[in-house]
């Protein structure tokens, strides 16, 4: 994987280290559903795609929702040395996540539950600097599912495909009914774009709404138009 772009200014350390993820990856990935990469070339790609949005993280602690096989949080922790929570509720997917935490050494830990109940847990809601999401559902879902978490002047960084005028319009509600604002959206490859999203206040205690509902009935311009 040393020769992708997005791992060329990295430390020798650390692209060791990212060697070391792949392949522990790939090897659980054998026994169990861990990810669609099948092989080192897919995974490497999918690393230097988390990479991308490591300019983004300015700083952690970092708290990554759906880590599945703890992409992008593990590359992430990596290559910007900063602390992550690994939010995955598959038993499964969770005990690799704490294998890979030991293995590589990184600082964090990996909670085992949706994060629909562990957003409203003391020890975790607004506590984060920076939150990920990849591939968990709806942008709106996505937004719920991570600003709860974030301290005022944390930031979402969110990488998405391009989105409609209909689903900007409906996050910048949505998200400023949840104490946060879309400050930006920049495109990183022709198919890949980010959205950042900036905590500004703190979150009502609404929010999120229990477990599924999120990703079952998305918030819609008309659900957070008297909240925001």
């Amino acid at each position: 994987m040393h020769d992708l772009e997005a791992l060329r200014s990295l430390a020798p350390a650390q692209r060791e280290r990212l060697d070391r993820y792949a392949a522990l990856l790939l090897e659980r990935n054998a026994s169990f559903n861990l990810t669609g990469a099948r092989d080192l070339g897919a995974v490497s790609a999918h690393i230097a795609d988390a990479l991308t949005i490591a300019p983004f993280i300015a700083g952690g602690p970092l708290i990554d929702i759906g880590s599945g096989g703890g992409m992008p949080a593990i590359p992430l922790g990596i290559a910007c040395d900063v602390s992550i929570t690994l939010v995955e509720s598959t038993l499964k997917k969770a005990r690799f996540l704490e294998e890979a935490l030991q293995e590589l050494k990184l600082s964090g830990e990996v909670v085992a539950q949706r994060a629909e109940v562990a957003a409203h847990d003391a020890c975790y809601r607004e506590r984060y600097i920076a939150a990920t999401a990849r591939a968990v559902g709806k942008l709106t879902t996505v937004l719920e599912l991570t600003l709860p978490f974030l301290d005022v002047g944390g930031r979402a960084v969110l990488q998405r495909g391009a989105l409609t005028e209909g689903e900007r319009k409906e996050a910048a509600l949505t998200a400023r009914a949840l104490g946060g604002a879309v400050v930006g959206e920049e495109r990183m490859t022709p198919a890949r774009w980010v959205v950042l999203v900036e905590k500004r206040d703190r979150t009502p205690q609404a929010f999120p709404r229990r477990t599924g509902v999120p990703a079952r009935r998305p918030l819609t311009a008309r659900d957070v138009s008297g909240a925001a």
